[in-house]
């Protein structure tokens, strides 16, 4: 079994990562902020072009017909760059949620659609119960006494959520489940559902976490105090080593409850997926928020001002970090996946 990138997820991963520098710059993203909406303008056209929108979508309904194995270097990709779309919840959750357990013409045209990102999907977590991109999706998947439902968003009543982050919005919703919206009764959808989406928060964590470590090493290595750079101390060198660690120990989890999800078991005998994708999201989740506190602290008051672009990953981080559930929820979830814990 293979954790590592192939040539082909490497190359398909730099192209998106090139596009998100020119079009997901800072200064874009400082833009966003200020605008209601917290978007920016073409981004999700311009990724969609790229077919990323139906990277796990089948190819006979127009998608490529990857799988989480695939899609998991590039969601490293949209949390290093702060995608302001819900890139990572249409095309990693909702539309592989579709195409596994939806068997309709209704799910046939969803895809269809969602491959072209002419529908633009988002999904609401069953462990925090908050919904990405409300207002800019048009069918939301939604979970419900262990029914999985697709809503359009016009059926169903939000009220947004305060975020730290002006480009993350959230919502909380009010709905009616119906046999029209339902897509599965299976106990198992519920489980898959939290699996994509706790691996996609994961590996954002990931991609996060290694953008504050650049932009740290960067700063201290430039940042001069008494005539020398602030990054010849011994504490920060330290603290940049933390954070680099912290990392290498969260990314391989990740991949490899990638692995798990697209091959519906843990490579690890008498494991579980679902094992594997807690253990990721506790790594990630204490990565990110170490390299908050890291960065926060090595960049000094500067780090504080919203003017200062090092404010939009820590932003996103300390998000990342608790949606889908915190670490500590996730060493509760082993904890009883392993019968340690009732």
């Amino acid at each position: 079994m293979r954790f590592a990138p192939t040539e082909q997820q490497e190359q398909f991963a730099s192209n998106i990562a090139s596009i998100l520098e020119k079009e997901c710059s800072a200064e874009a993203l400082q833009l966003a902020g200020e605008e209601p909406s917290g978007r920016i303008g073409g981004l999700w056209e311009t990724l969609s072009e790229t077919g990323l929108m139906g990277i796990a979508i089948p190819e006979e309904f127009g998608g490529l017909g990857m799988g989480s194995s695939d899609l998991v270097f590039i969601l490293e990709e949209l949390g290093r760059s702060a995608c302001s779309e819900p890139v990572a919840e249409h095309a990693a959750v909702a539309a592989p949620l579709i195409t596994r357990w939806a068997q309709n013409e209704t799910a046939r045209e969803i895809l269809e659609e969602s491959a072209a990102g002419s529908r633009k999907l988002t999904v609401g977590s069953p462990i925090d119960e908050r919904v990405v991109s409300v207002e800019s999706s048009d069918l939301i998947l939604l979970s419900k006494e262990n029914e999985l439902h697709a809503v359009p968003t016009k059926e169903i009543e939000h009220t947004p959520m305060t975020s730290i982050d002006p480009r993350y919005k959230t919502s909380a919703i009010e709905w009616s489940p119906t046999p029209k919206t339902l897509i599965s009764k299976e106990p198992e959808a519920i489980e898959d559902m939290t699996n994509r989406g706790v691996l996609s928060a994961a590996a954002q964590a990931v991609g996060v976490a290694q953008k504050l470590l650049e932009m740290t090493v960067s700063y201290v290595s430039e940042r001069k105090q008494f005539g020398k750079p602030v990054g010849t101390n011994q504490a920060v060198k330290h603290h940049c080593s933390d954070m680099a660690i912290a990392i290498e120990f969260a990314r391989p989890l990740v991949q490899v409850a990638s692995w798990a999800i697209d091959n519906e078991r843990s490579p690890t005998e008498n494991f579980t997926v679902s094992g594997e994708v807690s253990a990721a999201k506790t790594l990630a989740s204490e990565a990110v928020e170490l390299a908050c506190r890291s960065a926060l602290q090595c960049h000094g008051a500067i780090g504080y001002t919203v003017e200062h672009d090092l404010q939009i990953w820590l932003k996103r981080g300390w998000i990342l970090a608790s949606t889908w559930g915190d670490a500590l929820f996730h060493r509760r979830r082993l904890g009883k996946i392993l019968g340690l814990t009732d």
